[in-house]
């Protein structure tokens, strides 16, 4: 069977692991709040309805992706694609381009950021090659005007960050949903996790701060990793409701490698 992503990929090794998995959640919910184009997420209602299941399934429809066959994978990314048609028709109006890069290249960035945190520093073909997956996702969608090689990336990642990024009214009324649907204890863990991923730029629009407890544990929790504290950070972050999805996220969905779909 041809796979979307080949079996030996480091995009796989991310993105099948629940702890890569919550630290590229932490970020992508950093900026998420920040982007310009987030009124399109309150167009729709579900993310200030109920901000943690949307981003969670931001970042399951892009695990199940990497895991799917590649018939599969181009159905998931067709059905996205018409999701986000459906909602353009309802408004009357389309979602920026950029705004579509925007999400794309927040994956490739926690994706390698989440990684290196928790694991080991990657090699430049190895960040070439997260790189070139989520590329392959936004050329199915027909973005345009994609960075063509990885450093022209880094250049357009940075410009973005720079141009897209603002602290506004949804700012706020998303941290303050985060801080509802988390209670005040996991919402505390979802500052100190973004503290240690997110880029300087979304920290200081935030005003995060860079000190976070975490930084003196992870490296006792990379040589723990297979001991139950591993489980409790895991749980820790997210509240009972998400313990399920949580496990699953330590195995394969290769269920959805042969599934028709995906639902919305």
């Amino acid at each position: 069977m041809e796979y979307f992503v080949p079996k030996h990929s480091v995009v796989r090794t991310i993105w099948g692991k629940a702890d890569t998995v919550l630290f590229i959640f932490a970020g992508a919910a950093a900026e998420f709040a920040l982007n310009k184009a987030v009124d399109w997420l309150y167009f729709t209602g579900r993310l200030p309805a109920d901000p943690l299941a949307r981003l969670f399934s931001t970042v399951e429809y892009a695990r199940q992706i990497v895991f799917a066959s590649q018939p599969a994978a181009e159905r998931a990314i067709d059905s996205i694609a018409a999701i986000h048609a459906a909602v353009e028709a309802k408004r009357g109006a389309a979602i920026p381009d950029w705004a579509y890069r925007d999400v794309l290249f927040l994956l490739i960035d926690y994706s390698i950021r989440a990684f290196e945190l928790l694991e080991r520093p990657m090699s430049g073909p190895e960040k070439e090659e997260v790189f070139t997956v989520f590329s392959r996702v936004g050329q199915r969608m027909g973005i345009p005007d994609l960075p063509p090689t990885y450093p022209e990336w880094l250049v357009a990642r940075q410009q973005h960050l720079t141009s897209d990024l603002e602290h506004s009214r949804f700012t706020k009324d998303l941290y303050q949903q985060y801080r509802r649907h988390l209670g005040p204890v996991r919402y505390w863990l979802l500052l100190h996790a973004q503290r240690l991923v997110v880029p300087a730029t979304v920290r200081d629009l935030l005003q995060l701060g860079a000190r976070s407890w975490l930084r003196p544990v992870v490296p006792v929790y990379r040589r723990t990793q297979h001991l139950s504290l591993s489980q409790w950070v895991k749980s820790a972050l997210l509240p009972p409701a998400y313990k399920a999805k949580i496990q699953a996220l330590d195995r394969e969905p290769a269920e959805f490698a042969r599934s028709a779909g995906v639902h919305s």
